[in-house]
């Protein structure tokens, strides 16, 4: 039971973090926890990004995209160093890509090409990922 009620007060102080404290904790994590802690940066860049497109601030929601890129290609390097969250990394993108893939169908034609990059690079690195969980020699 006690096990429980800490889990839980752990997991809500995890999301009550800013984006600020996250990048902090990143560059200082271990590179095994890393993919996980990239993956929330990339994943709350992404509802920003959405959010601001929706807003009209297309500047600053194509910033938010771009570091969805940075973030889950960190993720991507720091999940392969360690071989550790694989799964849940690739996951992850493919959840993501579908999601950018959504709000590029709601933009304006100028603006859908960021949107568009971003997806694709984010489906390169989820095939990355799947290559190195199940290709030859495993």
């Amino acid at each position: 039971m006690v096990a429980v009620l800490l889990a839980a007060s752990l997991l809500a102080s995890a999301k009550t973090e800013t984006l600020e404290e996250l990048i902090a904790r990143e560059e200082a994590a271990k590179v095994e926890d890393r993919p996980a802690l990239c993956t929330e940066i990339a994943e709350r860049q992404l509802k920003a990004a959405d959010d601001l497109y929706t807003a009209g601030k297309v500047d600053e929601a194509q910033a938010a995209v771009k570091d969805v890129v940075t973030y889950s290609e960190k993720a991507h390097d720091a999940a392969i160093q360690s071989g550790k969250k694989l799964k849940n990394t690739e996951i992850d993108f493919r959840k993501m890509a579908a999601k950018l893939r959504d709000i590029k169908r709601s933009l304006n034609f100028d603006d859908q090409a960021p949107v568009q990059e971003a997806a694709d690079r984010l489906e390169s690195l989820r095939t990355d990922l799947l290559s190195h969980m199940f290709g030859k020699g495993k």
